[in-house]
């Protein structure tokens, strides 16, 4: 599942849309302004949005400084979707957001499919020249090597079906960030499961057997009760 920021002031557009968003496939983290967004932008590749909606009008800072503090981040974070939204009609807005690095721009009011349209086209062109991802996955002494579907931790192999291993990957991905069980079981699309979602349970006690120095006491895979799971950014 595709990871979307919006960093948007005003609260029932972004729930608004946030909502149309989710129901269309993405995960939706939102942020109320300039400061919280770029807060949630320091974070490891693997645990990056795949695209920023950013509106040009922000209480503490402006949209168009927003973007280019993005692109002048080091690494991936730098190299993150921009699509700008903006109640201004000035053509000139548009051009200097777009001279900063904003892959596309939308005026406000707008039409939710058309959002998702352009989100989905410049993902599209995104992933047409992506690198491939990171063969292998390094937490503290934990190690994921994606290619031989191995999973070791100090060096020793832990034993994992195909499936509890691809859960392992999905989880590892998106250090940091809470998911669903409903997320969780998307995030491996094409995997089916139990008809409940407490079968997520039953593999999740099962991967901390092989991975966890102490099962009781979980370092790397969280619980976060009512909610889902979390997989730990910062381990060992």
């Amino acid at each position: 599942m595709q990871h979307l920021l919006m960093i948007e002031d005003d609260a029932r557009l972004a729930q608004m849309v946030g909502e149309y968003l989710e129901r269309s496939g993405f995960t939706v983290t939102k942020a109320a302004d300039a400061t919280a967004g770029l807060g949630l932008l320091q974070e490891p590749p693997g645990a990056l949005p795949d695209l920023v909606v950013l509106d040009l009008m922000l209480p503490d800072l402006d949209g168009l400084e927003v973007c280019r503090r993005i692109r002048a981040m080091p690494g991936d974070a730098g190299r993150v979707p921009v699509l700008m939204l903006t109640a201004k009609g000035d053509p000139m807005d548009r051009i200097v957001g777009l001279e900063l690095g904003a892959d596309d721009y939308l005026p406000k009011p707008f039409e939710p499919r058309e959002l998702l349209a352009r989100i989905r086209a410049i993902l599209r062109r995104r992933g047409e020249g992506a690198p491939p991802p990171a063969k292998r996955l390094r937490f503290g002494s934990l190690e994921i090597d994606r290619d031989a579907r191995t999973v070791t931790v100090s060096g020793n192999t832990c034993e994992l079906t195909s499936y509890q291993f691809d859960l392992l990957v999905a989880l590892a991905e998106r250090a940091g960030r809470v998911l669903t069980r409903d997320q969780i079981m998307e995030a491996v699309r094409g995997r089916e499961l139990e008809a409940f979602d407490r079968s997520i349970d039953v593999h999740m006690g099962r991967i901390r057997a092989a991975i966890e120095a102490d099962v009781k006491n979980p370092k790397r895979i969280l619980t976060v009760r009512g909610v889902g799971y979390v997989f730990a950014k910062q381990q060992d």
